[in-house]
């Protein structure tokens, strides 16, 4: 079997090479060429088109798809597999992407050519979880805007929240979503203290956390953190009609996608103080332009799109994808 392993400026091929070397003792011929970019910004906003608009926005080079033919296995991370790559590797079998979403794979396609998609889900786990917990925190406590007072010369004890910042002990915190993800953060709080409750149309399993409906979790939640997938049936799932319903003491974390959040109805929200805050690590524009309404928010934290960028999750996610090709297709 020939596998073309597709590095990037996150996975390199030094990672690559460490983490599909289960594959080559099972036998495989792998080789490793890597997406080239110039910077981390020019392969992320590649990577956007391709969230945004999927597997056909941005075509691989030449010098990745030469001699493509030969290969039985792709494994990729952001690098789109399109219908043209799909057609001209002639023998290919199995697509693996490096992340738990398949944007950049035409997913239908490649499942009417018979080629197998397989992801990698739970890779974000703990980077992610943890850095909700850690935007949670920020938000309420004030931590961030405290920080940019004094800087500026500014000793500010009044906030948005008020003189007394709110304690998570005495929070209900709603997890939209109840995933791998929602779940790690739902175990990373509940030492706080406080209430969990969760909203996930596709959980059906034993929960430790109640299980709501999305409007009776607007609600009743302090904290409403977003960890659902998104596609076009989630797509704006929390809207206007969702921050109406809210407490106006309420604050809404985002480390997931900007797509879930109508954020038009947002900055709204928090123009007009119908929520006391926000934390936003994803956005509909990236990188966020320089005349964004949430630049002149006081009431809002917001962080370039890195809740996911730990060394731990690129590193281990050709391991962990290695090791479901093993478990459950050798």
């Amino acid at each position: 079997m020939k596998c073309l392993a597709i590095a990037d400026l996150f996975i390199t091929e030094e990672m690559m090479k460490t983490g599909l070397h289960q594959l080559v003792e099972k036998g495989f011929e792998v080789d490793i060429k890597t997406w080239k970019h110039d910077s981390l910004e020019d392969l992320q906003n590649d990577n956007i088109k391709l969230e945004k608009n999927g597997s056909e926005a941005v075509e691989l080079p030449e010098y990745l798809v030469g001699n493509i033919e030969k290969y039985d296995y792709i494994i990729t991370q952001f690098a789109p597999i399109g219908k043209k790559v799909i057609d001209q590797a002639s023998k290919l079998k199995f697509i693996g992407v490096l992340r738990a979403g398949i944007e950049n794979v035409n997913f239908e396609y490649a499942n009417e050519k018979g080629v197998t998609v397989f992801n990698t889900p739970g890779r974000s786990e703990t980077s992610v979880s943890e850095y909700t917990v850690g935007l949670i925190l920020s938000e309420i406590r004030n931590i961030t805007r405290s920080d940019r007072k004094l800087r500026s010369h500014q000793w500010e004890k009044y906030y948005p929240n008020g003189l007394l910042a709110p304690e998570i002990k005495e929070s209900t915190i709603g997890l939209i979503g109840y995933g791998a993800i929602g779940q790690r953060v739902a175990n990373l709080l509940r030492p706080f203290g406080g209430k969990i409750i969760f909203f996930d149309d596709f959980f059906n399993g034993e929960a430790e956390d109640q299980q709501v409906s999305l409007d009776e979790l607007v609600q009743q939640a302090d904290v409403i953190s977003m960890h659902y997938r998104l596609t076009p049936q989630t797509k704006n799932m929390l809207n206007k009609k969702h921050f109406e319903q809210m407490k106006s003491s309420a604050v809404v974390i985002n480390s997931a996608r900007s797509g879930l959040i109508n954020e038009v109805d947002l900055i709204e929200a928090l123009q007009k103080n119908r929520i006391t805050g926000a934390a936003i690590d994803v956005f509909d524009q990236e990188p966020l332009p320089n005349d964004h309404p949430y630049l002149s928010l006081e009431n809002i934290t917001i962080t370039p799109h890195i809740a996911g960028s730990t060394i731990g999750n690129f590193a281990n996610s050709p391991k962990i994808l290695v090791d479901r090709i093993i478990n459950e297709k050798l």
